[in-house]
C-alpha cells in the first residue's frame, strides 16, 4: 500500500489514500492500489457506512426479541451487545497496528497465518451471502407478496394495481437487481456511496418514527395493552427458547469487515473509533426505539418479520397509507444496505479463488465476472428459499458469530504482537465461553422446536 502525496504536497493525518479503484478489502498487504488525486472520506460519510452496514434486515426481528425476552431484559440485552461490539471492534483495530493489517483477513492472517484468513474469507462469504439473499426476499414479500400456511398477504404492487404479471415476485426481483442493485455495486470505493447510505439511514429513522406514532396515537386511544417487561419463564423448554434470540442479535451488529475499509479512506484515521462508536450509538437508538414501540403496538401478536405485521388494518385514520408507507420505507432501506454488504462478500470471494492475481480493481473482467455471478446466485436464492428466518438463525449461529466475538476474540488470545493486556484476555474469554454456549443452546432450542413439530400429530 503506498502513501501518495496530495497535490499540495501535505499529507493527510494518518491517511492511507486509497486509489478510486481500489478494493474494499485489500487481500494483500502488500498490493500497490496507485496514486490518485482523492484526499479521503469524511467523518459523516463514514459513520452513515457503517450505520448502514449495521442495520439491514435485523431490525425486523429485534421487537419479536421482545417478545421472548420481555422488554426490560430485551432493550439490556441490546445495549450489552452494542458494548461487546465496541470492545470486539477496538481490539481488532489496535491488533492492526502492530502488523500493518489492511482488513479482518489481514488481521487474522497476522494472528493464524493463511489458514485463519481463509476461514475468515469464507465466514464473511457465508454470512453476507446469507444477508443479502434475505434483504432480496423481504423485497419481494414487501412489493409482491408472499404465502404463509396458506395465507396471502398482499404486496403493495399488487394492493395498488391488482394482480399482474409484471407484479410477480420474479419479474420484480429481475428489475431490482438490474435497475438498483447492479448499477451500485459497480463502485470500487464504499465511500462514494455516502449518499445512498445517508439516505438509507433515513429511511430506517422514518420506519422507526412512522412505528412509534403510530403506537403511541393507539396508547392514547386505549387500544393497546402493556407488553410484558420479563420473559414468561414455565418450563426447561421455554428457558432455552430465551438463547433462540442470540443469533439474531449478534446478526444485527455485524460490521466488522467493513471497519478496515472505511479506516482505509478516511482522511484521518485517528477518527476511526469515533466512528465506530457514533455508529453503535445511532443504531442501538433505532433498535430500542423500534423493538419498544413494535412489541408495544402488537405485544404477543408481534412476529418473527415485523412488517408482516403492517398488512392488518391499524384500527386509525390513515392507516392503509402508514401500512405501505412503513413497508415501502424499509423496502427501499434494504435496497440501499445491499450494495454494502455485497463489497465485503465480492472482495472476500475474490481472496478465496484467486488467493495470488492481482487486485480485483485492476481486472475489470474479473470483476464484472464475480459480480455478474454472485447477483444471479443471490437472484435464484431469493426465488428458491422460503423462509428468511432459518437464513437467519442458520448465519447467526456460525459465520456471523464467528466474525462478531469469536475470531476477535482468538486473535487477542494468541497476541501475536505481545500486545494484549489481562483484561483484553478476560474479556476475550467471556465473549467466547457466551458465544459458545449461547448458540450451542439455540442451535439446539432450534432443533428441538423443528423436531417436536414435525412429530406432532396433525389434526
Amino acid at each position: 500500500m503506498t502513501i501518495a502525496p496530495r497535490k499540495d504536497g501535505k499529507r493527510s493525518k494518518g491517511k492511507r489514500v486509497v486509489d478510486e479503484n481500489a478494493p474494499l478489502l485489500p487481500s494483500r498487504q502488500d498490493e500497490d492500489v496507485g496514486l490518485d488525486e482523492y484526499e479521503g472520506g469524511s467523518y459523516s460519510g463514514a459513520v452513515f457506512n457503517l450505520s448502514t452496514t449495521i442495520v439491514g434486515a435485523g431490525i425486523m426481528a429485534l421487537p419479536a426479541t421482545m417478545k421472548v425476552l420481555g422488554l426490560i431484559p430485551g432493550i439490556a440485552v441490546i445495549i450489552f451487545i452494542a458494548f461487546l461490539t465496541e470492545s470486539c471492534i477496538e481490539m481488532l483495530l489496535r491488533f492492526s497496528r502492530p502488523g500493518k493489517a489492511l482488513s479482518y483477513g489481514g488481521v487474522m492472517g497476522d494472528a493464524f497465518g493463511r489458514t485463519g484468513k481463509m476461514f475468515l474469507q469464507i465466514c464473511v462469504v457465508i454470512n453476507n451471502v446469507g444477508m443479502i439473499v434475505v434483504y432480496m426476499i423481504i423485497i419481494g414479500d414487501v412489493l409482491s407478496g408472499t404465502s404463509s400456511s396458506g395465507v396471502h398477504h398482499s404486496g403493495i404492487l399488487e394492493g395498488w394495481f391488482g394482480d399482474h404479471w409484471w407484479n410477480g415476485r420474479t419479474f420484480v426481483l429481475l428489475v431490482t437487481t438490474l435497475a438498483v442493485f447492479a448499477p451500485l455495486v459497480c463502485f470500487k470505493r464504499v465511500d462514494s456511496l455516502r449518499y445512498t447510505s445517508a439516505l438509507s439511514v433515513g429511511l430506517a429513522i422514518a420506519f422507526v418514527v412512522i412505528t412509534a406514532g403510530i403506537a403511541i396515537i393507539k396508547l392514547i386511544g386505549g387500544h393497546v395493552a402493556m407488553p410484558r417487561l420479563f420473559p414468561s419463564v414455565t418450563d426447561v423448554t421455554s428457558f432455552f427458547k430465551l438463547f433462540t434470540v442470540v443469533p439474531v442479535l449478534v446478526t444485527a451488529y455485524i460490521c466488522h469487515y467493513n471497519v478496515h475499509t472505511i479506516e482505509n479512506e478516511l482522511e484521518d484515521s485517528s477518527q476511526i473509533q469515533s466512528i465506530v462508536r457514533s455508529s453503535l450509538t445511532l443504531c442501538s437508538t433505532v433498535y430500542i426505539t423500534t423493538s419498544f414501540f413494535g412489541f408495544l403496538l402488537f405485544g404477543d401478536e408481534t412476529l418473527d418479520d415485523i412488517l408482516a405485521n403492517f398488512d392488518t388494518n391499524l384500527g386509525i385514520p390513515y392507516g392503509q397509507v402508514l401500512n405501505d408507507a412503513v413497508r415501502v420505507s424499509y423496502a427501499i432501506h434494504l435496497m440501499l444496505v445491499f450494495p454494502i454488504i455485497f463489497f465485503a462478500l465480492r472482495i472476500n470471494l475474490d481472496g478465496l479463488l484467486f488467493p495470488s492475481a492481482r487486485a480485483l480493481s485492476h481486472d475489470n473482467r474479473r470483476f464484472a465476472l464475480i459480480t455478474i455471478g454472485l447477483l444471479s446466485v443471490v437472484f435464484l436464492g431469493a426465488n428458491f428459499i422460503p423462509s428468511i428466518w432459518d437464513a437467519f438463525q442458520f448465519t447467526g449461529a456460525t459465520a456471523a458469530v464467528c466474525l462478531g466475538f469469536i475470531f476477535p476474540a482468538a486473535i487477542t488470545l494468541k497476541d501475536p504482537h505481545g500486545i494484549a493486556t489481562k483484561k483484553d484476555k478476560i474479556l476475550s474469554v467471556f465473549m467466547i465461553v457466551l458465544a459458545v454456549f449461547s448458540n450451542v443452546v439455540a442451535i439446539y432450542s432450534d432443533a428441538y422446536s423443528l423436531i417436536k413439530k414435525s412429530l406432532a400429530p396433525r389434526s
